[in-house]
């Protein structure tokens, strides 16, 4: 089935409703917390985190500490909320990339949710030989605009005429690095066939039960996230969840804008 980017709504009132779980899965991940620690664990490498439209590093401070318990060098993107390509932002982002990768001396890890996740993705593009892997969480980069019940906000802060988006003609490419797009089909904000990535040798697209407001914090992304930052620079396999069938049932053509 052949899926038209066009016929691609944004999620209805009763998963917008469901997006009230969030608090259960922070909850669930702090009573899970000594489990978890049975994860992967990293090599110190340096891994950048984006938070999502609106939302500043504090959304961010327990999927970091999560990583950085699990032997991750974590770093916040440091420039408040993140409103989406306003001038200077990208820049400013390339430049915490350089400056990481020259502090360790080692290729950087993009992590990054839902609107940071475009970053993250347009960011390894910009610096393919600095990036290691970069991982995506309900991130919207294929699809119509429309497909997103945040549309709205982003286009108040990000007006058509955005001389920035220029940058970034066409997000459903994937860069060319390893990349991982984790999704849900019960997210509220992003349809999921928006976060649905083509095929090739490095890419995947791994399902989660989630919400889009509580996908930082959920316990089964976490567990993702530290098994896929964990593989040895190189050496990069495709998760065992690995959803190939997604990607056969979500084909989209066309370009999209950098929103959402």
């Amino acid at each position: 089935m052949t899926t038209n980017s066009d016929s691609v709504k944004a999620p209805g009132l009763r998963l917008l409703a469901m997006e009230m779980r969030a608090p259960m899965e922070m909850l669930s991940t702090l009573a899970l917390w000594p489990l978890l620690t049975a994860m992967p664990r990293g090599d110190g490498h340096p891994v950048l985190v984006f938070p999502g439209l609106a939302a500043s590093g504090q959304s961010t401070v327990i999927l970091r500490r999560f990583l950085k318990t699990h032997g991750f060098s974590v770093h916040c993107w440091k420039l408040g909320r993140n409103l989406g390509p306003q001038p200077g932002v990208i820049d400013a982002c390339l430049q915490r990339i350089d400056e990481l990768r020259a502090r360790h001396d080692q290729k950087v890890s993009l992590v990054g949710w839902s609107l940071g996740g475009l970053f993250a993705r347009e960011l390894a593009k910009l610096r393919p030989d600095d990036v290691r892997i970069v991982v995506s969480l309900g991130s919207p980069f294929a699809g119509n605009e429309g497909a997103s019940n945040a549309s709205g906000l982003y286009r108040r802060f990000n007006p058509k005429d955005n001389v920035e988006t220029v940058r970034f003609p066409d997000l459903k490419v994937a860069p060319p690095v390893p990349t991982t797009s984790i999704y849900s089909r019960s997210d509220g904000i992003v349809a999921w066939p928006c976060s649905i990535q083509d095929n090739s040798p490095f890419t995947e697209n791994i399902e989660v039960d989630a919400s889009h407001i509580g996908m930082g914090a959920n316990p089964a992304v976490l567990r993702i996230l530290a098994d896929r930052l964990a593989q040895p620079e190189g050496s990069w396999r495709p998760h065992r969840n690995s959803d190939k069938s997604a990607r056969r049932d979500c084909s989209f053509g066309g370009s999209r804008s950098f929103a959402n």
